[in-house]
């Protein structure tokens, strides 16, 4: 299941409020922030609950003498009656020990463990690594299993770009990435790094931290691994794609459009990412929108559309949609 797709799940479930979703995937492709982000599309408030570093007795809490009974008091860091109702999320469940596992059978299917009760209009979602993907993990009792509604993510380009692109990834490692889809997630190898979405977000941030590929050289593949680390410098620093993006940006009317894929792909990707960051910019992606192959033309539009919506009230912009209105519905 698609990123996107899977939020749409998530949400119609947290309306219904009535049963629990499990979340499978591999690490570092973004369960947790897809929960948060269908929770903030409907202002829910997210209670993180790691399960892996609990034990047994966190849960149903401490006991307590009174009256000549033995009471127990439930821990501070599950929701109470005062709280406005939202999330209660079980990160990382099938990392914890079975005997963790057992205390939550209650708290799961009937919403309550020992004398706790989780409050009215309280959701919960569930997340958990892959054993497939040599993450540390338990096997998910059978009781367990079959209180939850299974969904599993799989990373894709199209759901990672859309993020990328609002929360401001560098565009070199965009481009590559979607020149080079296979390399968004590889999996783990000898070596500690491997690529993930969220590892790429972190060369992302390296790129920034340090100026530049040549300055991050030889910190990248301690983020994404050899061979991911190696495409990105390749791609990040080939000459051609930098003169061919100069040339464009100087004479977008008469400079040769690029045939190459993964120049096309470096074009489109450095175009929007810098979107509105002047006028020099806009008035390029005007006249390339009329130049460009319609499919890489359809993708600069609506990419330039996520980092600057004001572009949809330029003329020339408003004519180029109107003209390719039946590619936008593909």
């Amino acid at each position: 299941m698609r990123a996107g797709r899977l939020t749409e799940v998530l949400e119609k479930l947290l309306k219904a409020a009535r049963w629990a979703a499990f979340i499978w995937g591999a690490p570092g492709t973004g369960k947790s922030s897809i929960v948060r982000e269908a929770a903030a599309k409907m202002k829910l408030p997210v209670v993180d609950l790691r399960a892996s570093l609990l034990d047994p007795t966190d849960l149903r809490g401490l006991p307590m003498v009174k009256d000549g009974r033995a009471l127990w008091c439930p821990p501070a860091f599950l929701p109470t009656p005062e709280m406005k109702p939202g999330v209660l999320f079980l990160d990382e469940i099938n990392a914890a020990p079975p005997l963790v596992q057992a205390a939550m059978y209650q708290l799961v299917l009937d919403r309550r463990v020992g004398e706790y009760a989780l409050p009215p209009g309280w959701r919960i979602i569930a997340a958990g690594n892959r054993a497939s993907d040599r993450a540390v993990t338990f096997r998910l009792s059978s009781a367990l299993a079959n209180r939850f509604i299974h969904l599993t993510l799989e990373p894709d380009i199209h759901s990672w770009s859309e993020w990328a692109f609002s929360h401001r990834v560098r565009p070199e490692v965009i481009g590559l990435l979607r020149y080079r889809s296979e390399l968004l997630y590889t999996k783990p190898g000898e070596g500690a790094a491997f690529a993930t979405p969220r590892s790429w977000e972190m060369a992302s941030d390296a790129l920034k931290a340090f100026g530049g590929i040549k300055e991050a050289r030889d910190v990248l593949p301690g983020i994404v691994g050899e061979g991911p680390a190696a495409e990105l410098a390749a791609f990040a620093g080939n000459a051609a794609i930098a003169r061919e993006i100069e040339a464009l940006l100087k004479d977008p009317e008469g400079a040769p459009i690029p045939k190459q894929l993964d120049h096309l792909w470096a074009l489109v990707t450095h175009l929007a990412s810098g979107a509105g960051g002047s006028e020099q910019g806009a008035a390029t992606i005007e006249a390339l929108l009329f130049r460009l192959p319609a499919e890489f033309a359809v993708v600069l539009a609506r990419d330039t559309l996520k980092v600057s919506p004001k572009f949809m009230l330029k003329p020339a912009f408003r004519r180029f949609m109107k003209e390719n209105a039946s590619l936008f519905k593909s």
